[in-house]
């Protein structure tokens, strides 16, 4: 497979729910009854990057989460994403995934549900093959989930369009410049100081600040304990909570071995289609 073309990993979820909720003006069918925001401002948002952010035409594959795809975690922690409410609200952005899944299909883009597992999971197992079988091609992940840094090295960013041109591909150097952290520290940055996206509360009273100075100079969990920095206050509060801190860790950290029903084939995917056309082939106006 040639390392010369970008994969650009889309969450699915994560982009259709901006494009539900973010989009600058609501998209309606001709006779207004239907709303099609999230359809029309998910296949918007999606060509920003290849037009903008992208030197070369890239690879697109999306990932969507499946839906039981959190029943795992929920198994072991009861409270994994127990905060999100499906509401009337939250049910837009799903209504429109069969849409958008259909359009993927007919442009000949390629996506992934796996019905049993998160976006996050494949995505982060997509990398790891990747990395093992083309080390040098350069991978994107498309989405605002701070969680992806966990995943980011030298070929590897995370892209998030909302933020400032410039400043949008996050890398190694950009999560020690903000967060005081590596990427490969970051379940166990999270799990001391929470994370609230995924309901996780982390150790009362240790916030960014406190769990990055814990683990200055690459230390992990596993070594904390024994590490002398854990004194006062601090020292009873994460030991109290101990078992708990790294069944938290275990949450935020993503499964790289995962089945997948196809990889990335290494060739660009064609032109993505405007979405006004993907709103007429679809036949929804």
């Amino acid at each position: 497979m040639p390392a010369g073309v970008p994969l650009l990993l889309v969450d699915g979820h994560n982009l259709l729910w901006r494009a539900a909720f973010g989009f600058p003006a609501a998209i309606l069918s001709r006779d207004k009854p239907r709303d099609l925001t999230a359809e029309f401002g998910f296949f918007a948002l999606l060509r920003v990057p290849i037009r903008d952010e992208l030197p070369e035409p890239p690879e697109v594959l999306v990932v969507f989460d499946g839906e039981h795809g959190a029943a795992e975690r929920k198994g072991s922690d009861a409270d994994y994403k127990a905060n999100r409410v499906i509401d009337e609200a939250a049910l837009k952005p799903l209504r429109a995934i069969p849409h958008v899944q259909r359009a993927l299909t007919a442009y000949g883009i390629g996506w992934i549900e796996i019905d049993t597992a998160e976006a996050d999971d494949v995505i982060a197992t997509l990398v790891t093959t990747t990395r093992r079988q083309v080390p040098e091609r350069h991978v994107r992940i498309m989405s605002g989930d701070r969680d992806f840094y966990q995943l980011v090295d030298d070929h590897v960013r995370a892209l998030n369009t909302v933020m400032k041109r410039g400043r949008r591909h996050i890398g190694p150097a950009e999560v020690v410049e903000r967060y005081g952290v590596t990427p490969d520290q970051w379940p166990d940055f999270c799990a001391l100081k929470g994370d609230p996206a995924d309901n996780i509360p982390g150790v009362k009273g240790i916030g960014e600040g406190t769990a990055a100075k814990l683990l200055a100079g690459g230390l992990h969990l596993d070594q904390l304990l024994a590490s002398g920095r854990l004194t006062g206050a601090k020292k009873t509060k994460v030991t109290d909570t101990w078992e708990q801190v790294l069944a938290w860790r275990d949450l935020i950290r993503m499964r790289t071995d995962l089945d997948l029903p196809h990889h990335p084939t290494g060739h660009p995917t064609r032109e993505l289609p405007k979405p006004a056309d993907v709103i007429e082939k679809l036949g929804l106006w």
